[in-house]
């Protein structure tokens, strides 16, 4: 058993539920709203060829998001405002997340999201998942953001520029983690990173001694190495029982 001191979450097809993002008929609905129907069928041709070249909804969404309102919505600035409402409502935690948050800060455990966000438009600290955890009630759980453009203190919005350009995909993110970790008398080992994809939330993590939590309740890419896999959040707070139990 060890003792869990540190948890660091990956958002998108993790905390963010996606599931809506993949029909593009969204932009239909856009453009129906600001009476421009002939515009429909280029944005989700659009749309689609982002998918392509991206390959993913979450990496589209994390990094790519500044595509999306440019080339997708050509810059039109009032179709940017209605895809930010519209983004709002659909995007949703996933299955049995609160429960999860409380019961990780009933047991002292710093909770975080470490994220490949690698774009943002206007300010950093109202970023898209900062907005995610306002608008779903659950920014109080969070003590820091980490990113490529920075660690964001989600109480009062500072960052951290030490971070910048920093990645999850190469591993810097984690040795930066595990060195500012290791002042506060946390071991790799007491620190947990929960995300599913391989190549940024699994593999370079468990290279530096990261306990590593696979999340499939969105993609199951299969065995990755993880040290652990849940399908739900209310499995990960049975998990985490019988971790430090």
């Amino acid at each position: 058993m060890i003792e869990v001191k540190w948890c660091g979450f990956d958002f998108g097809q993790c905390l963010m539920e996606p599931t809506s993002l993949r029909n593009p008929l969204l932009f239909g609905e856009i453009y129906k709203q600001l009476g421009q129907p002939e515009k429909i069928e280029e944005a989700i041709f659009k749309y689609r060829t982002l998918k392509e070249k991206y390959g993913d909804y979450s990496i589209m969404k994390e990094g790519h998001r500044d595509e999306i309102l440019t080339y997708v919505l050509d810059g039109d600035q009032e179709a940017m405002d209605l895809f930010s409402v519209q983004e709002k409502e659909i995007l949703n935690p996933g299955e049995g997340l609160r429960g999860a948050l409380e019961y990780l800060r009933d047991q002292k455990i710093d909770i975080n999201v470490v994220s490949e966000l690698k774009k943002t438009l206007g300010a950093m600290n109202k970023n898209i998942i900062i907005g995610f955890l306002e608008r779903n009630d659950i920014k109080s759980f969070f003590n820091e953001l980490v990113t490529p453009q920075g660690k964001i203190n989600v109480d009062n919005g500072s960052v951290d520029e030490s971070y910048i350009g920093l990645t999850k995909q190469a591993g810097t993110i984690y040795d930066k983690l595990k060195d500012e970790l290791a002042k506060k008398g946390i071991s790799p080992e007491e620190a947990v990173i929960i995300g599913d994809k391989p190549a940024t939330d699994i593999l370079p993590a468990k290279a530096r001694g990261f306990k590593t939590i696979q999340y499939t309740g969105y993609i199951d890419f299969g065995d990755v190495g993880a040290d652990y896999k849940i399908q739900n959040f209310t499995e990960l707070t049975n998990l985490v029982k019988r971790m430090v139990g």
